[in-house]
């Protein structure tokens, strides 16, 4: 910083302090006016020596700056254009991010694994563009690669880099999930007393198909190839491991390849399974009993025998809680059949716990949601020909004589031959309302089955956090490997954003947070100044609990540098 004396055409000399600095984007030095002055001979009138006066102010300003106190005043001229060059606008939330994916020490993993190959591009960059990209501003990776310059963090490398970046992430997949269970016990301690399972699907935007992904019972009801994901989640929501299934494959048999890798590489411990009525098989039951684990699955009560069916509607037994809520249980020796190694079935007994409730509201829900399918059953037996097998779902089950075309999925059977099954109808409304839970947990109360089976609900809503806050379907890629990738970078930011959740004591839901932290931005003015003009209740208190300050109104790129840098301590 110093005084300029600028001499004009007419002989004057107009003073003016001007501080120098270094366009970092630029790459090289430039200056900008933090004051103007005046005339030197219109000054001299008020002082006395002008020179010495502004001069003596210059090294006040000097100090104040070194004191972070001073006050910039920037001005911007009538003509000046915007450089198509200069990225203007940048996002700070992804501070906050930051601070977990270094946690985590996953810049360490990259660095340590991306040695021993020949690639030129830094993975570890990449890997944050996709992270924190996936977690603020989901898209494509074409997109995502254009919009790298959001963030400030480096961009050297390509979007050809990018793609043989997911190549490299798929080789490393199982061990980076490794790698973070270790940084979890570290950090922030696994609670595996329970351990939840579920399955779900995403779709492809293509309708080209292969081996792995293709078509299958879609969680969407879309005509769309699709992928399967098997997860595992703690007792705590965060997420352990995950593993990927041709979109065709039954839910029943993810699971046992899943377990087998909780027991084998990540030393949990006899651990209690909680998963749905999809995992309630014979095989799943008595492999997880011949591991020394314990199980909390529901059971179809529909698709239960009649003993069971009738043991559910017997009021004996029943204690109500409340005029709305019943519940009851039994000890009770169930025969279950199981699949030996040369592929027979054969029968094993199983003493296990039954706990049966019911609850109004859900009978009542049933039911309203049944109205809807009596009637798109009845729509569809005065027009069979506006649906397929594909559009008649739910339907199909209350109509009797329907036939399909094993090739078009066309309705073969003309209305007049199609009629309402009442009979199943009404053997289904009188179970609406009965839920029923097989436990190897006999010594637990009826109470504490149901709420560890309720806890199903954190690994349900992690998956609609990477459908809908993550953006993880529709898939864009198409190589497997690729696709691997993609969901690795899914689980990294779904875990990221359950520890962020973690941190702030579950206050906000996931995706408040996400979006008060993509609106967290700044734009560039002048001398690497930047202005920052959103906050909210939410980035203060997140900011609070991760150390990060959202509260300025502007930073110069030296302060912003200096914060992210503290985040990867």
């Amino acid at each position: 910083m110093y005084l300029k004396k600028t001499p004009q055409k007419s002989g004057r000399i107009y003073l003016s302090i001007v501080d120098g600095y270094r366009d970092k984007l630029k790459g090289y030095s430039r200056q900008v006016t933090i004051e103007k002055i005046g005339y030197l001979d219109d000054l001299e009138k008020q002082f006395s020596d002008p020179i010495a006066h502004f001069t003596k102010k210059v090294e006040q300003l000097k100090k104040e700056k070194a004191e972070r106190k001073v006050a910039y005043t920037f001005s911007i001229e009538p003509d000046e254009k915007i450089s198509k060059d200069t990225i203007y606008r940048k996002n700070f939330g992804h501070a906050v991010l930051s601070k977990i994916y270094h946690e985590l020490e996953i810049d360490k993993f990259m660095l340590s694994r991306q040695r021993s190959t020949k690639l030129e591009f830094d993975t570890n960059n990449i890997m944050k563009l996709l992270t924190f990209s996936k977690l603020l501003r989901p898209a494509s990776k074409k997109k995502t690669f254009e919009e790298r310059s959001r963030y400030f963090e480096k961009e050297n490398y390509t979007l050809d880099d990018v793609y043989r970046c997911l190549t490299f992430l798929n080789k490393q997949s199982s061990n980076l999930q490794l790698w973070l269970n270790d940084r979890i016990k570290q950090n922030y301690g696994r609670d595996t007393s329970l351990v939840y399972y579920d399955v779900t699907n995403y779709y492809f935007e293509t309708d080209s198909m292969d081996d792995f992904k293709t078509k299958g019972v879609s969680k969407e009801h879309r005509p769309n190839p699709i992928v399967q994901m098997g997860l595992f989640t703690d007792n705590n929501a965060l997420p352990i491991t995950y593993q990927l299934f041709s979109g065709n494959t039954n839910d029943c048999l993810t699971y046992r390849p899943n377990f087998t890798r909780i027991k084998t590489e990540y030393g949990l411990g006899r651990v209690v399974v909680v998963a749905d009525k999809g995992m309630c098989t014979g095989d799943n039951i008595w492999y997880t009993l011949s591991a020394k684990d314990g199980y909390v699955f529901s059971l179809s009560v529909r698709g239960s025998n009649k003993e069971m069916k009738d043991y559910v509607l017997k009021e004996d037994g029943y204690e109500w809680l409340g005029s709305e809520y019943k519940r009851k249980s039994r000890l009770y020796p169930r025969t279950i059949w199981v699949t030996s190694t040369s592929g027979k079935k054969m029968k094993k007994v199983v003493h296990e716990k039954q706990v049966i409730f019911y609850s109004e509201k859900y009978d009542k829900r049933a039911k309203a949601e049944r109205a809807g399918v009596i009637a798109k059953a009845q729509d569809l037996i005065s027009n069979p020909g506006r649906y397929t097998r594909n559009t008649s779902y739910g339907a199909v089950s209350y109509i009797k004589g329907i036939d399909f075309d094993k090739e078009t999925g066309e309705i073969l059977t003309p209305s007049k031959s199609l009629s309402l099954d009442w009979d199943k109808i009404k053997e289904d409304e009188a179970l609406d309302g009965y839920y029923a839970i097989v436990t190897s947990e006999h010594e637990e109360s009826d109470d504490r089955i149901i709420e560890m089976y309720r806890g199903l609900w954190k690994i349900e809503e992690a998956f609609r956090v990477t459908k809908s806050d993550l953006e993880a379907r529709p898939v864009y890629v198409s190589r497997e490997d690729h696709i691997n990738a993609h969901f690795l970078t899914c689980f990294v930011s779904l875990l990221i954003a359950r520890i962020l959740e973690m941190k702030t004591d579950r206050r906000y839901s996931i995706g408040k947070m996400l979006q008060s932290l993509d609106k967290s931005e700044c734009t560039l003015l002048k001398a690497n100044h930047y202005l920052f003009d959103y906050i909210d209740d939410v980035l203060l208190d997140v900011g609070n609990k991760l150390d990060v300050d959202f509260s300025y109104r502007s930073r110069t790129l030296g302060d912003i540098k200096k914060i992210l840098a503290a985040t990867k301590k």
